[in-house]
């Protein structure tokens, strides 16, 4: 798919056997890395070290004017990452900078069977430059689970684990929906299943970088 709104990329990667992603650079894009299984290390060349990421742990390159990094993944580790855009006509002006966050700094709610991480937004720690952006992952035990939404949002849902419906659109493991012009979001399963909900604005304020290029 072409980017939308200001999340341009994000993909699902699994390690097959222990691997290593060469250092290469970056700039103007914030890149999330959230670490689903196993164990991670990353390099940059701001911070000169490798640091260790486990299950839970969460990273972001703010990249600004630039910054190379590479990772390291054990066998059978995985992660999901998402690149957003936070109007790269200012943070390409900016220092690179990095952030780790560990599993037990990120609220959490449970109640009949269902399991919310907040990851960004929300009484979450992490900080980012790109505005309106919310991610939970939320965790069901064959039940249901109605997500506030807002209208001038579109929500990207991704299903990592299981079977489950977006307001009555069926997707199993490794599927996406995107919703859109939604005041509420009714997710149903009948079986454990889990899901990344990445909440992105319809119009950040700004011309993306999918934009700039779609009009050169």
């Amino acid at each position: 798919m072409r980017p939308y709104s200001n999340l341009f990329y994000w993909a699902h990667a699994r390690a097959v056997e222990e691997s290593t992603i060469g250092l290469h650079p970056h700039q103007g894009f914030e890149i999330c890395s959230f670490v689903l299984k196993g164990d991670i290390r990353h390099f940059d060349t701001k911070l000169r070290e490798w640091r260790p990421l486990t299950a839970g742990d969460v990273q972001i390159i703010r990249a600004g004017n630039g910054i190379s990094h590479s990772e390291a993944m054990s066998k059978d580790a995985e992660i999901f990452q998402i690149w957003f855009d936070p109007n790269l006509s200012k943070t390409l002006e900016q220092p690179a900078t990095y952030d780790d966050y560990r599993a037990t700094d990120f609220p959490q709610e449970t109640a009949e069977g269902v399991k919310i991480t907040h990851l960004v937004g929300g009484e979450s720690p992490f900080r980012m430059d790109t505005p309106g952006v919310e991610v939970q992952q939320i965790e069901l035990q064959d039940g249901s689970h109605t997500l506030a939404a807002d209208p001038g949002k579109i929500y990207s849902a991704y299903v990592l684990e299981g079977e489950a419906s977006f307001n009555g659109e069926r997707a199993q493991t490794s599927d996406f929906v995107l919703l859109t012009e939604q005041q509420a979001i009714d997710i149903q399963s009948t079986t454990a299943a889990k899901i990344f909900v990445i909440a992105s604005l319809l119009n950040p304020g700004y011309r993306t970088y999918a934009q700039v290029r779609s009009a050169a």
